[in-house]
């Protein structure tokens, strides 16, 4: 008597395996595409909010977060007389981008934008960017009278003006991002990184920037673009 033939035959195998490799580049393919609308997304983030900026100082004369006629152009949307730390109209946003300290000037910044109808959102708090890291703007290393921030390796030529943070970023978002807008580098150019160790980190005083991106898969970055 003859055996059932038992198994796979190598043309059936040949089709699952064939119909896994699709599955597999199908799923990597989608990954590689969330990952490239990150990065075009915090490039927008840094784009559109550079634009916001230049907007409001054609429109009104004065920076956002340090406009000494907000207060009364715009009677009722909370704006204060006085900001809680420095003072309107000297060309200095005080207060570092992550704070939380209620109507400080690098807070004020994002209300008065958005009561002149350049970004959008209530409030003073920060936004988030696509990898639900905090984006804020601060002068320098953001004292009332600031000091350089993000040094480059050889310890000089930080950023002691205006400049804008966004956190949180993966190392592979950070890297093409720094690519796109810049050159590469962390330590050199408009737009430099730092390594974080707990998420929205301080860039403050003396801060020297990460000498090297390091694309490990596991590292995360605040990238700071300089206005």
């Amino acid at each position: 008597m003859k055996r059932a033939q038992v198994g796979f035959t190598l043309v059936e195998i040949a089709i699952v395996l064939v119909i896994i490799g699709l599955l597999l580049g199908g799923i990597l393919k989608g990954q590689e595409m969330i990952t490239q609308a990150k990065i075009k997304n915090v490039v927008a983030d840094f784009s559109g909010i550079s634009a916001a900026y230049y907007g409001y100082q054609d429109r009104y004369r004065a920076i956002p977060g340090d406009d000494s006629g907000a207060a009364a152009r715009w009677t009722g949307a909370g704006i204060p007389a006085t900001p809680a730390t420095g003072a309107y109209g000297n060309g200095i946003v005080s207060g570092s981008y992550n704070t939380q300290t209620a109507n400080e000037e690098s807070r004020l910044w994002w209300l008065m934008l958005r009561q002149a109808g350049f970004v959008s959102g209530s409030g003073q708090s920060q936004p988030f960017n696509a990898v639900t890291g905090m984006i804020g703007v601060q002068t320098g290393d953001g004292a009332a009278t600031p000091a350089a921030t993000l040094l480059n390796v050889a310890g000089g030529n930080g950023f002691v003006g205006l400049l804008i943070c966004s956190a949180g970023l993966p190392d592979k978002i950070a890297i093409a991002v720094d690519t796109q807008m810049d050159d590469a580098s962390s330590a050199t150019g408009t737009v430099r990184g730092l390594i974080q160790a707990a998420p929205n980190p301080n860039v403050g005083t003396a801060q020297v920037a990460t000498p090297a991106y390091a694309e490990t898969g596991t590292n995360i970055y605040t990238l700071c673009r300089s206005l």
